[in-house]
């Protein structure tokens, strides 16, 4: 009785018939999420290091402000938010750049 179960069973995929599909799903992990997130990480590096006085840039946390200077090691930049306020952050804290709007932009109501 289990010679007949034996002949009767399919035959054991092979072994590149079974790593067919974890090649093919490493493969599209590392294009759609590795790849795209190195060239962000790349790009945002790129953003920090070209920072420099009197770039108005806005924070993680929504502050805004205004580079006066960059610390001796260059990993801390110190903000002018207002007048006579000067805070200090990490460079990793900084979003980026803050986009202007121009003031024609400005002038228009929300609606047109």
């Amino acid at each position: 009785m289990l010679l007949a179960d034996a002949e009767g069973a399919a035959p054991a995929p092979s072994l590149p018939s079974l790593l067919m599909p974890m090649v093919l799903i490493v493969f599209v992990w590392y294009f759609l999420i590795l790849r795209p997130q190195g060239r962000e990480r790349k790009a945002r590096e790129l953003q920090l290091a070209n920072l420099k006085r009197n770039d108005r840039v806005v924070t993680y946390s929504g502050i805004i402000g205004t580079i006066t200077g960059f610390s001796d090691d260059n990993k801390e930049v110190t903000l002018r938010v207002d007048d006579n306020v000067k805070l200090r952050f990490l460079r990793s804290a900084i979003q980026g750049p803050l986009a202007e709007s121009s003031p024609t932009d400005a002038s228009k109501p929300a609606g047109s």
